[in-house]
């Protein structure tokens, strides 16, 4: 089974999404959280760290991150279990360090979140913000 880390960063009550390239194997030409595949012995921490670090430019910091939730998505043949964090504080301004996997990144309110690749990950970022944890 695949691991994977992605990150909802979140300021002044809108969250930064990828949107993921139509030629993508997996969720193509949709909205999505940034992150990826997770290396051997990697932490979630330390995966969410470079993830964004090699998505977006920027350096999160470790103490701001808080588990959103936990997911399994996939057949069982290409399962992937995949864990979504809330990120309230980073260095640098995010930008898309990776063209090659999105064609835009874009921050959205609430009531403007489109739907995600992960059906379950939205609903988690939809109740963080509607009871205020970002």
């Amino acid at each position: 089974m695949h691991e994977v880390v992605v990150g909802a960063l979140v300021r002044e009550d809108r969250v930064l999404l990828v949107h993921r390239r139509r030629t993508k194997l997996v969720n193509p030409d949709a909205w999505d959280l940034p992150g990826g595949v997770m290396e051997a012995g990697e932490s979630e921490p330390a995966a969410l760290e470079r993830e964004l670090r090699e998505e977006l430019g920027v350096e999160i910091v470790t103490e701001s991150a808080s588990h959103l939730c936990r997911v399994t998505a996939g057949s069982t043949g290409v399962a992937v279990r995949l864990s979504a964090w809330l990120v309230g504080d980073w260095r640098g301004t995010p930008t898309n360090a990776a063209p090659d996997e999105h064609d835009d990144i874009a921050w959205f309110d609430l009531e403007d979140l489109p739907p995600l690749a992960h059906p379950d990950v939205r609903a988690a970022v939809m109740d963080a913000g509607g009871t205020g944890r970002w």
